[in-house]
């Protein structure tokens, strides 16, 4: 074999970080060996992988061509390591989530990975659809679990489970002791909401389609509680997934209102995973223990 595992982790490094010296730090090598690493990868097979412009290493499409295969090699060799040292089957995994979903779902699937004999290590990225598809196509996340569409050749999406989002407000609104509301009430009210490309947001526009140019908007808030203290307040009304508002909701603080029936703010969340990674044990239990919630 022409080539080592430490070349190939080197390799993904530099694709990673883009620079040689933040690549080397990553593996705990010197720049030198680093460099030597990479330059001997690529001399072996007279290849290029990157466009060198000064100090910054950019792929070229050879190396964005391998860079998934590579990926995928390690992981498996990473499996086998542990198999050969008789650990558990499921080791440290990389899981981004959206907002709604890493703050009131997943932690729970956390705990319940890391609870075996070994204690596998989770680290968990909470940020919104876009980023979190972004870095899952960038082999920086393991696994990814979302609450919008995306339209991305590389990633695949497997449902997971239905969710329904709900329009509420404070139990002293006006709209409060409304049993029904109309197209009429959506449009005069003043609305809290999450930010542009949120799958929360996303799932809001196509339930309000034709209402949008006349809607009333006042904030738009990276984070759910923050959208629900805003709603307590007084300031307006929100819309959530069912998911965050349930406590809420039980202890009286906030209310849910009856939009008009043809509103339909049903919705699917999704495992997002690249095409191209190896489907590792890690990943399969942790799809399995999202699914059993």
């Amino acid at each position: 074999m022409k080539y080592s595992f430490r070349q190939l982790e080197v390799f993904l490094a530099a694709a990673h970080f883009q620079n040689i010296t933040r690549a080397a730090e990553s593996l705990s090598m010197s720049q030198s060996a680093a460099s030597s690493a990479l330059k001997e990868l690529e001399n072996q097979f007279d290849i290029q992988l990157f466009d060198r412009v000064g100090k910054r290493l950019q792929l070229n499409e050879l190396g964005r061509l391998y860079r998934p295969k590579v990926e995928s090699l390690l992981a498996q060799a990473g499996e086998l390591e542990q198999a050969f040292s008789k650990h558990s089957e499921v080791g440290a995994l990389k899981v981004g989530a959206t907002l709604t979903i890493g703050n009131y779902l997943a932690v729970g699937v956390m705990a319940q990975y890391m609870n075996t004999p070994t204690h596998p290590r989770v680290s968990l990225e909470v940020a919104n659809t876009s980023t979190i598809a972004k870095r899952v196509r960038d082999f920086e996340l393991d696994i990814g679990l979302i609450e919008g569409e995306i339209q991305a050749a590389e990633l695949e999406m497997i449902p997971w489970r239905e969710d329904n989002l709900v329009a509420f407000c404070a139990p002293h609104h006006p709209l409060a002791s409304r049993r029904s509301l109309t197209d009429d009430d959506l449009r005069a009210a003043t609305w809290i909401m999450r930010e542009e490309g949120s799958g929360t947001r996303q799932s809001f526009e196509r339930g309000m389609h034709g209402l949008l140019p006349d809607l009333n908007i006042l904030l738009e808030l990276e984070h759910t509680e923050a959208i629900k203290r805003a709603v307590e307040a007084g300031l307006g009304i929100g819309c959530l997934s069912q998911v965050c508002l349930a406590d809420a909701f039980k202890r009286g603080s906030l209310v849910p209102l009856n939009v008009p029936g043809h509103r339909k703010f049903d919705r699917q969340f999704y495992f997002i995973l690249h095409k191209q990674k190896y489907r590792s044990a890690g990943i399969d239990r942790w799809m399995e223990l999202c699914r059993a919630l």
